[in-house]
């Protein structure tokens, strides 16, 4: 990375919708969507001979887009390795506005990301003030799963991990679960959570294997909200509403977090080496998770020091 830039803290990425990004009648109906963050796909979402007319068509979608607050707009290029994934980076960091990030599917090493790392630092390193794109790992393979730990303390730019379902199943061997009977996913969440939770980066689960919002889904999302994902990917535009709400917190758990860390900022400002608020005692633990809580509000993330 450049100089002495670094990246911007993550966003809120409660819900995550993904479209084609060769497909400009979706791309333009998204924009206008209550998702947290737009992924326009340029890998699984294009066939291989439309690869570079599908770059083309975003470049030139993301060039004449006015500057916009939210969604969050970010780019999943074609994996390391495959003739597409330089181009794909190149393409966008030389934007007048870049996206805010981009998803590198199929990481499957630190070597990966270092690749990334290297090429988006070259193109960034001969324009003026530029922030620096960051990057979400898209854990989707049995070599990137055992080197999930390894991959969350790669890179700076890296600000999330996100499980890759289908793909991953693929590279298993797994034949795919049945609606009831997801909780065969639950060593790989667990997994990949340890590992963007130790790096204190985010944690997004992938998406329901299906367009449906019927109980099994609604089960998929009650689930990874319970284990600690911040939040999940869509496929269909129908699963918005129901996902951020319910990875946005009540207006009790906001209080709660608030207080804790209003407890704890006293404690610092007073000298004390510890806090305790209702009999509970009160520990950079208990912080993260409050703020992680006040990322997910409702409110401006920003403010809410996320």
């Amino acid at each position: 990375m450049t100089g002495s830039a670094v990246p911007p803290p993550p966003g809120r990425r409660r819900c995550v919708l993904s479209v084609p990004a060769g497909d400009a009648r979706k791309v333009a109906k998204a924009l206008g969507s209550a998702a947290d963050e737009l992924v326009l796909d340029l890998e699984d979402a294009v066939a291989v001979g439309d690869k570079d007319a599908a770059r083309e068509l975003l470049v030139a979608t993301l060039h004449d887009l006015e500057p916009r607050r939210a969604p969050i707009l970010t780019v999943r290029v074609n994996a390391p390795g495959s003739p597409w994934c330089h181009a794909d980076l190149l393409a966008l960091a030389v934007l007048p506005r870049p996206p805010a990030t981009v998803v590198v599917p199929k990481v499957e090493s630190a070597g990966d990301l270092a690749f990334v790392d290297r090429l988006l630092a070259g193109a960034e390193a001969g324009r003026a003030a530029v922030v620096p794109m960051t990057v979400q790992a898209l854990i989707e393979t049995a070599a990137g799963l055992e080197r999930v730990q390894e991959i969350a303390r790669s890179s700076p730019r890296l600000v999330s991990l996100v499980l890759g379902y289908a793909d991953l199943a693929a590279s298993l061997g797994m034949t795919a679960p049945a609606p009831d009977r997801l909780d065969l996913w639950l060593p790989a969440q667990q997994a990949l959570l340890v590992a963007a939770r130790a790096a204190g980066i985010q944690a997004i689960d992938g998406p329901h294997l299906g367009v449906g919002v019927d109980e099994h889904f609604a089960r998929d999302v009650g689930r990874a909200r319970d284990l600690g994902f911040d939040g999940k990917w869509a496929i269909h535009p129908a699963q918005l509403e129901p996902i951020t709400a319910a990875f946005t917190p009540s207006g009790s758990e906001v209080a709660a977090a608030r207080e804790v860390l209003d407890t704890l900022a006293r404690a610092a400002v007073a000298g004390a080496g510890a806090a305790q608020l209702h009999g509970q005692m009160l520990d950079e633990a208990v912080a993260a998770a409050a703020r992680r809580v006040l990322a997910r509000s409702a409110g401006d993330p920003a403010e809410d020091g996320a």
